[in-house]
């Protein structure tokens, strides 16, 4: 009886690993992969990954499909990947809001970054654009934080969504210049765009890819750039260093990571893929022509850099006190 039993629950433990990890006992991928996105459609993440979405179908005879999921600074998406079966065929949008200042930022979050996610690679990186309206009356930097200290409480910033760097910077902003301003948070980066536009917002820090096409067009001002050094796209727009503002070299970045438990196997195939996509040189160049850099590396440095920028953003969070709940 005792061995009958042995075997019974030796078999049961075979095929709950084997059902739960189908990935690993077949060819990977079968059938498309869902990268979840957690901001709304016409955010730099849609187009990068139809680029993505071409040469990986090209490869494996699989698409990626691009859900869009926005609300709740992305809570919304990244539980919903969490909760989804660790097969490989549910990914996320990983992005340095979701997994480096959303649990500094909020008391309570519905994901654990490190916890509930394997990463599998860092995509890229971009600098941000500081921005106002063509007709405003901030023609630098200075002018901007005289005129929020001219009229406290009546500036306002947006943001893409609250605990994105567009968010933290205006907080940074706020909190070392000692100025009086306010945050509207919208549902992905195109309505924001929209209103900062409009002139309906005083200011943004928008991704660099986004907003280098209306600077560009003199559709919006670029006052500065949030990298350590110009952008040759924009070479007359100075970086917040030389202008005297320290502690604003930040860069955007969005990656991709698999629920918790997807096999390694399958993460492997899906770095090398994601990695050997974004390396092509039509993508390089297209990317290098709106101001952004490949990063492509391994599900192992990119966990490491997660937990980096984790630990900075968490110091920025604390020092500005911002906090979205």
């Amino acid at each position: 009886m005792k061995k009958l039993y042995w075997l019974s629950c030796t078999l049961t433990a075979f095929l709950t690993l084997v059902s739960a990890n189908p990935a690993a006992s077949q060819t990977f991928p079968s059938k498309p992969i869902t990268v979840v996105v957690p901001y709304a459609p016409g955010g730099v993440s849609d187009p990068l990954l139809r680029m993505v979405s071409e040469k990986i179908q090209k490869s494996t005879g699989q698409p990626l499909i691009i859900e869009n999921r926005p609300g709740a600074a992305g809570q919304i998406a990244a539980s919903a990947v969490k909760r989804s079966r660790p097969d490989g065929y549910t990914l996320f949008d990983a992005n340095i809001a979701s997994h480096a200042i959303n649990q500094s930022l909020f008391t309570k979050l519905s994901y654990d970054p490190i916890k509930d996610f394997e990463p599998v690679t860092c995509m890229i990186v971009a600098p941000n654009l500081i921005l106002v309206p063509p007709a405003h009356a901030a023609k630098s930097v200075d002018e901007l934080v005289a005129y929020a200290k001219a009229h406290p409480g009546k500036v306002t910033y947006g943001s893409p969504s609250v605990g994105t760097t567009s968010h933290l910077i205006g907080e940074v902003f706020k909190w070392k210049n000692g100025i009086d301003i306010v945050h509207a948070a919208y549902q992905g980066a195109g309505p924001a765009m929209t209103d900062l536009m409009g002139g309906r917002l005083d200011f943004m820090a928008v991704l660099f890819s986004t907003g280098y096409p209306l600077a560009r067009d003199g559709k919006l001002r670029a006052l500065a750039v949030t990298s350590s050094r110009r952008s040759p796209l924009l070479p007359d727009v100075p970086t917040m260093q030389e202008l005297g503002y320290r502690g604003y070299d930040i860069n955007t970045w969005f990656g991709i990571a698999a629920p918790a438990a997807t096999p390694r196997p399958v993460i492997e195939k899906l770095n090398t893929e994601f990695v050997k996509a974004l390396r092509s040189p039509d993508i390089v160049k297209k990317l290098a022509d709106i101001g952004v850099d490949i990063v492509a590396n391994t599900p192992d440095e990119f966990s490491a850099m997660i937990k980096s920028e984790a630990a900075q953003w968490g110091e920025v969070v604390r020092v500005s006190g911002a906090r979205a709940d």
